[in-house]
């Protein structure tokens, strides 16, 4: 990786921070060669700080780290986009970003996911979706079959409002089914990704 710390007068190259697991951009800050060596080093992002004018390890005074996962330098070699987890808070006012952010997946189904999964752990008196896991996959996969039947007949008729609800319906029972069987969505996307890339 070679970074042009000459293009500016300063020798600092901005350092855009992104989460790895949201892609949410996070905050900016600006490295040195030096910076870029004890974020690799210490696997915590650490910027040069123009008004300390020293070196500085993101959370080294809060403990809200930014725990490095990838660098990557940009075309004109001159800035960086930075992957990293955050503990806690990124920004100084206590917020998840510099833009005042919630840092949170933007992806519904991908949280859904885990819901299902932490009651599934619950018990079966207090969860629906326990005590289904409880009944076994038989009984999950009949409800698959029973909710994918109510689309079908739902889409003959003319209200939207019913024919939302059962594919609703429909889509959290497949889930609870994928993951009775070891899996997610994830892996029956990877599945369309590797046949679109087929054609």
């Amino acid at each position: 990786m070679e970074i042009n710390y000459a293009k500016y007068s300063d020798g600092l190259v901005p350092a855009v921070i992104q989460d790895v697991s949201t892609n949410k951009v996070l905050m900016l800050g600006f490295m040195n060669e030096e910076a870029v060596q004890k974020t690799q080093e210490l696997k915590k992002v650490t910027f040069f700080s123009r008004s300390k004018q020293r070196l500085w390890t993101k959370g080294e005074e809060s403990g809200n780290f930014l725990l490095l996962k990838d660098i990557k330098v940009d075309c004109d070699n001159d800035t960086l986009l930075i992957k990293a987890t955050p503990v806690g808070p990124v920004c100084h006012t206590g917020a998840d970003t510099c833009w005042n952010e919630e840092n949170t997946n933007e992806n519904f189904l991908e949280q859904l996911e885990k819901i299902i999964q932490q009651r599934k752990e619950a018990a079966a008196d207090n969860s629906y979706v326990a005590s289904l896991f409880k009944k076994g996959i038989n009984k999950i996969a009949q409800k698959v079959g029973e909710e994918a039947v109510e689309v079908v007949i739902e889409a003959k008729d003319n209200d939207e409002g019913l024919f939302l609800n059962e594919s609703a319906d429909l889509l959290f029972h497949y889930l609870i089914l994928l993951n009775a069987k070891g899996y997610s969505l994830k892996d029956v996307t990877n599945i369309l990704q590797q046949r679109h890339k087929k054609r």
